[in-house]
């Protein structure tokens, strides 16, 4: 997968970036799965018992978008390996 996001970037923000645009009431629809996934992401962090869990779950997606970012820019998966390395050894250390 990796190589699809160096390449093509990822599918979520491409969508919310390009939806954005309008204003037809597609921009918001577009956030939904984003916050579904925010959602289940911080349930997780607070499942481990932490009471910051929506703070995380914003690092963690925006550590995913950001790493999917500089990956497609310079058409670098291994930019994506090297991060998501580092993004467990953080969720592993909470």
């Amino acid at each position: 997968m990796r190589e699809v996001v160096a390449r093509y970037g990822c599918a979520f923000g491409t969508l919310a970036a390009e939806l954005d645009r309008r204003e037809d009431g597609l921009d918001l629809e577009a956030a939904k799965p984003i916050g579904l996934i925010l959602d289940w992401t911080e349930d997780q962090f607070r499942q481990i018992g932490r009471c910051d869990a929506r703070e995380l779950a914003i690092n963690l997606f925006v550590g995913v978008q950001g790493v999917a970012l500089l990956a497609n820019a310079f058409r670098d998966p291994d930019i994506m390996t090297g991060q998501v390395r580092h993004l467990e050894r953080w969720i592993d250390a909470l």
